[in-house]
């Protein structure tokens, strides 16, 4: 069964074994606004867990997207490059950024379940 898990800077890591497939939050879409552009890291690239992985830019604001946990990247979502509006329509399902190959399992340890984000991102949104 598939766990997700959460980062304070609202990425979300969805864990298949030592696969991880990652995307930013309903919160994030929604405080970004209409999503023009995306940047994602190339397969193959190895990325540091915290490390900017990508980049989402909006109407309003342009935004890193950070990777959860290390690893080497295996696969990108290039309908999202190509519709980049489907991030704000399905964030957290269809308009996943990346996948990646775990470098450290143990690193999932320090996200946030879907409860302890959900308070989090009310809290930092007051």
């Amino acid at each position: 069964m598939s766990e997700v898990k959460f980062s304070k800077q609202h990425e979300w890591i969805k864990l298949d074994g030592d696969i991880a497939t990652i995307g930013i939050t309903q919160h994030a879409s929604e405080m970004l606004g209409d999503i023009v552009f995306v940047e994602l890291p190339e397969k193959g690239s190895s990325v540091a867990k915290d490390g900017v992985a990508g980049v989402v830019e909006s109407t309003k604001a342009a935004s890193d997207v950070y990777t959860p946990v290390s690893g080497e990247v295996i696969e990108n979502n290039q309908s999202i490059v190509d519709d980049p509006a489907k991030i704000n329509s399905d964030p957290e399902n269809q308009a996943w950024f990346f996948k990646l190959k775990i470098k450290d399992k143990n690193e999932i340890e320090t996200l946030m379940n879907k409860e302890e984000y959900h308070k989090f991102a009310k809290e930092s949104s007051n």
